[in-house]
């Protein structure tokens, strides 16, 4: 049956309220798929410029229905058309009859093929049994790619993507009709295969000789080849013979090889030498680092640090003062100046009760830097912590170019090159997580895996532990931790999802890792997608689909948008968005590194600045020259122009090669340093390079006994919320609570208000009375400081999600209510805005806390000078961070998006 205009598969709420936007007419309508009730679609109707959703029901025998109507007897029907013809008619319980339907518009195919959607989203024929009357092309697509994890892009896989696409439902009908012969599988199978021949003909020549040397006399000779058959005679069943010698020929060939050689060791009484295994080397210690600083205006001096011992040591330069030798206990707090981002203050405790601060000025930024990662360490390993409060991850991405690796990649994994780098000191300090993205490789997955273990164990002197290897065809996710955080690890989950040629090739799209440490939890993911300068809204749809479609994380947070299911998420790739200018003026600007006129240019810039990808994602800030797209064998020269069959390709230089990521609000994430290797010369890629200092939480254990005292309760109480949502739906919602520290997910009542004047936009509100009294598991402090929750706003009707977004608990804990205003999103996109009042209330006797590792590491504004000494003190609390974007100012009373000052009077 041809596929019916009306249905489009699955597209988000936002989109097909987008589509009868633009429709205008009353009675427009279309279907999608559910996004509540899986098997289960969702009719969209306009009527009078709003959106009216009814979800149609699959019952046990497979029998489709409107969701009840009140007054409106249940018709029950066979097929998705029948259905949709039956609504046509009036006087059947919705606001308006169905009168025009919305087509989808079929996508234009781009120059790689790649088309942006897939095509023929198709009804399924009357013999199939009703269970499986859904989708059935989509069906096969998701089998193949479940079934199909790592395969070389080839023209075969896009004659299968072609089949599935447009032939598939040709033989299913033909099947339903009782011929049996599958006709066009059988002519896309000759038509894929007719290249293997002439391989196998060659294979099968070399496989004979090599078998000949070592057997003469019982070389097998094909029956084929004693035929001549050196034609392309794409018949299959020649093929399978052909296939049939050689995989005999390969399974025989090792054992002839091995017996052979051992006779000749036997004849000629030689001896094989032992191998002896090295012992494996010990962890080494950290050097002692020097660095030379200023104290005050012309005082030099030398700092020593010695994280083993762990001591820093001030020497005066032309002093005949003593060296002065400070315990890391001693060290109260480190301070670095944002005004002068060469200088550092350091505050140490004196026995008589008074605090001593000294500034450093030293001879760079990065030199600072790497001297409070060393102090950072040295807090780290001289703490009394069973578990660790703040890890380093390492993040790399690399387009390889299908061609095999260097010797050594030394200079990527230790952070060394272009942009903000690594200083010498502190390169080889071993990170506790590795995450390794790669893409366009050619090595198998094991040899991957085994030469970056090697290459690490060279470097850092560890045998990392694999957590994950996640591949797709030439796409590949590699998670590597030190041996004592394996246990720390647990809840791996990892998947991939293919965005070539109908969302069916692996050629494009992405892979991810997901996992626990101890109780923080993390997302990567590898992505590959769409090249070319015009294609900026396909890499934006391929973005859409991987968000939509990568399976990570806990199950039970499945309906929230993908970025918020992790503490952190890291996004990175080979996302091939290009720089919008004239490539000589791109040289230009590259010579004099003039970067930031370049990112005024760069595709990806502007699409986060309109909203359209990585919404709310950070970047470390780009000081490096475009990683592509150089000359192989040389980081001097940009090569732009590629010889295509459809004619001169310009691939002007480019940032394709990112590293992007997004946390919880009110959580530790500190970028180190961002930038790309200038040694490896492989690809037409360079590999790029990011490290984090990551703040981690582990399962908190009560210091009294359970039972010890009656528990009493924490509370988090909810004075108000007010929702705006960009839709054209009237619907009644409620909001639902997620949270690790409540024990089952809580939902609100109705929405006890309403206002929909504004067309395109629904403003819903709840008083206190209409939203729950949330008790956390356990009462501590310590505990509800780290914890977040997640609010998903619900339509009653569709029971589907309008937005999602996070809150964290700590800036509300307190005996006063605090506001919160944050964005709403829902599969990658911003759909609203919340805002309200709520406070967490902890109970006396549960107000204990303490400083985290990270938190002894401040910044300090302006260079303001303290007193010379200054009683020792706790430091002041941090000041409250509403839950909001870092890029917004502070709001008075109003919405911070412009796009809600709508409802505040603002024009």
């Amino acid at each position: 049956m041809a596929a019916a205009g009306w249905y489009h598969g699955d597209i988000s709420q936002v989109v097909a309220e987008g589509l009868l936007a633009k429709a205008g007419r009353d009675g427009s309508f279309l279907v999608r798929d559910s996004e509540s009730v899986k098997g289960a679609y969702a009719l969209c109707l306009l009527f009078q410029r709003h959106v009216y959703t009814y979800r149609i029901l699959p019952d046990d025998e497979g029998l489709l229905s409107v969701q009840s109507i009140q007054g409106i007897q249940v018709k029950c029907f066979h097929t998705l058309p029948d259905l949709i013809g039956a609504y046509q008619h009036p006087n059947n319980g919705l606001v308006t009859p169905l009168l025009h339907p919305v087509h989808r518009a079929r996508p234009d195919e781009d120059s790689d093929g790649e088309d942006a959607r897939g095509w023929g989203h198709t009804m399924p024929c009357s013999g199939v049994p009703p269970s499986s009357r859904t989708h059935i092309p989509q069906q096969l697509h998701q089998r193949l790619q479940e079934q199909v994890h790592s395969s070389p892009a080839s023209d075969f896989m896009g004659f299968m993507a072609e089949y599935l696409t447009h032939h598939v439902q040709l033989d299913l009908e033909a099947l339903c009709h009782g011929h049996p012969q599958l006709r066009h599988l059988s002519t896309a199978l000759a038509t894929g295969c007719r290249a293997l021949h002439s391989e196998i003909d060659s294979t099968l020549a070399g496989l004979e000789t090599l078998a000949r040397v070592f057997d003469p006399p019982v070389s097998p000779r094909s029956p084929a080849r004693e035929q001549g058959f050196l034609s392309s005679d794409p018949d299959l069943e020649l093929l399978l013979s052909k296939i049939s010698t050689v995989n005999h020929l390969l399974s025989s060939l090792e054992k002839k090889v091995l017996k052979s050689l051992q006779e000749t060791v036997t004849r000629h009484n030689l001896a094989l030498p032992s191998v002896a295994m090295a012992p494996p080397p010990a962890t080494r210690p950290l050097a002692v680092q020097n660095f030379e600083v200023k104290l005050g205006k012309s005082q030099r001096a030398a700092l020593t640090v010695d994280v083993e011992s762990g001591t820093v040591t001030v020497t005066k330069r032309a002093s005949s003062s003593l060296e002065e030798v400070i315990p890391q206990d001693k060290i109260l707090q480190l301070i670095k100046y944002q005004s002068v981002q060469s200088k550092v203050r350091l505050v140490c405790a004196r026995d008589n009760q008074k605090s001593l601060s000294r500034d450093f000025i030293f001879p760079s930024a990065r030199k600072r830097e790497a001297f409070c990662q060393l102090l950072q360490l040295m807090k780290i390993q001289h703490s009394n912590l069973d578990e660790p409060e703040l890890i380093s991850v390492y993040v790399g991405t690399w387009n390889m170019g299908s061609t095999p690796p260097p010797r050594s990649l030394a200079s990527w994994l230790t952070s060394r090159g272009l942009g903000h780098t690594q200083d010498e000191t502190t390169a080889c300090i071993p990170h506790d997580i590795y995450v390794i993205g790669t893409q366009e490789n050619s090595l198998g997955d094991r040899e991957w895996v085994e030469f970056l273990c090697a290459s690490l164990k060279t470097l850092m002197a560890i045998d990392y532990r694999v957590v994950a290897l996640q591949c797709l065809w030439s796409i590949k996710i590699v998670v590597l931790v030190k041996p004592e955080h394996q246990r720390r690890i647990s809840h791996v989950h990892t998947s991939s999802v293919k965005t070539g040629i109908a969302n069916t090739l692996g050629n494009k799209g992405a892979v991810g890792v997901s996992f626990l440490f101890n109780g923080t939890s993390f997302g990567f993911v590898n992505c590959h997608l769409a090249s070319g300068s015009e294609k900026t809204h396909r890499r934006n749809q391929n973005y859409s689909d991987i968000l939509h479609s990568l399976a990570l994380g806990d199950k039970r947070l499945g309906g929230f948008d993908l970025t918020l299911r992790f503490t952190h998420l890291f996004w990175f790739g080979d996302l091939n968005y290009r720089l919008d200018m004239d490539v000589q003026d791109i040289l230009t600007h590259v010579v004099k590194k003039e970067f930031q006129a370049l990112l005024a240019a760069d595709q990806l810039t502007l699409e986060r600045e309109k909203n359209k990808v990585l919404l709310r994602f950070s970047e470390g800030d780009i000081s490096f020259p475009p990683t592509y797209r150089y000359e192989r064998g040389t980081r001097d020269t940009y090569v732009w122009q590629k010889s295509k069959p459809t004619g001169m390709r310009i691939n002007v230089p480019s940032w394709c090669d990112r590293v992007l990521w997004k946390s919880h609000p009110e959580t530790h994430v500190v970028c180190n340093s961002y930038g790309c290797t200038d040694d490896i010369v492989t690809s037409d890629h360079s590999p790029v390079f990011a490290t984090f200092e990551v703040g981690v939480t582990s399962q908190f254990v009560p210091k009294e006994a359970p039972g010890s005292s009656p528990e009493a309760l924490a509370c988090i109480e909810w004075e108000s919320i007010e929702v705006i949502l960009k839709t054209s739906s009237r619907s009644k919602c409620y909001i639902e609570f997620h949270s690790y520290c409540l024990e089952e997910v809580q939902r609100s009542g109705e929405n006890t208000f309403q206002n929909c004047d504004i067309p395109g936009f629904l403003k819903l509100g709840w008083s206190s009375k209409h939203l729950p009294v949330l008790n956390p598991i356990l009462p501590h402090l310590e505990y509800l400081g780290d914890q977040h929750l997640l609010l998903s706003i619900k339509g009653v009707e569709s029971c589907e999600s309008y937005g999602e977004c996070c809150l964290a608990l700590r800036s509300a804990i307190g005996s006063t209510a605090q506001q919160f205003e944050t964005f709403l999103f829902h599969r990658g996109e911003e759909t609203g805005s919340v805002r309200g009042w709520m406070r967490v209330r902890v109970p006396r006797g549960r107000c204990g806390t303490r400083e985290r590792l990270y938190e002894w590491i401040s910044f300090e504004e302006e260079d303001s000078e303290p007193a010379a000494e200054a009683p020792v003190r706790p430091k002041p609390p941090p000041q409250r961070l509403r839950s909001r974007p870092r890029s917004l100012p502070e709001p008075a009373t109003g919405y911070t998006n412009p796009a809600y000052f709508i409802f505040e009077g603002v024009p």
